[in-house]
């Protein structure tokens, strides 16, 4: 089982990754650009991936349940990298009010209307979410000519 600094240290590597994949994108795609209609771009993706780790990062430590999509506004890649490292920094400093008992604590998720589960699974859903969005991330990349961060460097 991961103890709980086990799992901010694979948070911390992958949104270092994901920061990286932002780096990469020329400003005007980073807010334009999708790969197929019905797909946002990726400045869409990381506010929802932000989102989300606020909402339940805050939910957990403090057992204050607010989450507002669309509240993190940005209008320029410097902002999202900015925002990336503001919220990182607000988990940083909850994460030390959250206790191992507290993730394995099983709540009903007062966002998404799932089964109840455990705040550790909830992170988990979290840390999913970026790596899927970061995956399109590197497929909107591909599709400018661009060449991805490696994958394998955190």
């Amino acid at each position: 089982m991961f103890s709980k600094s086990d799992l901010l240290k694979v948070l911390e590597g992958n949104r270092r990754l994901t920061v990286r994949t932002i780096e990469c994108f020329p400003e005007k795609d980073l807010f334009h650009f999708s790969a197929a209609e019905g797909m946002r771009p990726f400045s869409e993706m990381i506010i929802e991936i932000l989102g989300i780790e606020q909402a339940y990062v805050r939910g957990i430590a403090l057992d204050k349940w607010e989450w507002e999509p669309g509240s993190i506004k940005t209008a320029a890649k410097e902002e999202i990298l900015s925002a990336c490292h503001k919220i990182r920094g607000e988990t940083l400093k909850l994460w030390e009010e959250i206790t191992e008992e507290r993730l394995s604590t099983v709540e009903k998720d007062p966002f998404f209307e799932a089964p109840p589960t455990s705040h550790l699974s909830r992170m988990l859903y979290s840390l999913e979410n970026e790596i899927h969005h970061r995956g399109q991330g590197f497929v909107y990349l591909r599709c400018l000519g661009i060449e991805p961060p490696a994958f394998y460097e955190r």
